[in-house]
């Protein structure tokens, strides 16, 4: 199976970006000819395909059933849900790291750069979505790309100042995994800058001479 997801890296890559490309075209541009968007909305289908395809062919290499599904969650809920797609690009960056000896970044680094490089993803694939269930709903309070863009940054951090709200029930669905989403990366983001704290401070002390000021002044 490793050789496998080894292959696929990187057409997966790829596939993520197209997803998110196609999706962003289609959702923005209100001019788009009626051909050109129908070519965006196949390769859009085309790139789920391929998600369900590697997941399909893991998931029978492995043979190892309902366990290879709890032990791959983020790839069952990408093939489930287009919305989350675009975070596989995330998973593909981890495994590409794990090739080297030694990692770039600490651990505290590596957590805070896969929390915002996912918030970023999961904010602008949020704001698209909610953008395009929103836009034309009756009694809407998300009418451009802006107030969608402001209601993901302030949905994300746990702000919800609820100027801009969904009031469609695609934008509300999407609303509730943003705010868990949110709670989630945000819990990241603080317990890792905690620990990585007192850990320095923690170091700091360690390597105080006795005496009880640095450099044994008294």
């Amino acid at each position: 199976m490793w050789r496998w997801r080894r292959r696929t890296e990187v057409p997966l890559f790829i596939a993520s970006t197209v997803f998110l490309g196609c999706y962003a075209v289609r959702v923005l541009d209100d001019d788009l000819p009626g051909a050109w968007r129908d070519a965006l909305l196949v390769i859009t289908y085309s790139t789920w395909a391929m998600f369900v395809v590697d997941f399909a062919v893991r998931w029978r290499i492995s043979g190892q059933g309902l366990s290879f599904v709890r032990g791959h969650l983020l790839d069952a809920v990408v093939v489930a849900l287009p919305l989350l797609r675009p975070l596989r690009i995330v998973e593909i960056y981890e495994s590409v790291q794990h090739r080297h000896e030694h990692a770039r970044l600490s651990l505290y680094a590596r957590v805070m750069a896969y929390a915002s490089m996912t918030a970023a993803l999961l904010g602008f694939a949020g704001a698209l979505t909610v953008y395009s269930a929103e836009r034309y709903a009756p009694g809407a309070t998300i009418l451009t790309f802006g107030d969608a863009v402001w209601w993901t940054c302030s949905t994300l951090t746990t702000v919800g100042y609820g100027d801009v709200t969904p009031v469609t029930p695609k934008g509300r669905t999407i609303a509730s995994f943003m705010m868990a989403g949110g709670l989630a990366l945000l819990g990241a983001v603080t317990g890792s800058f905690s620990s990585w704290l007192i850990q320095s401070f923690r170091l700091d002390q360690d390597e105080r001479p006795p005496g009880g000021s640095p450099g044994g002044l008294s």
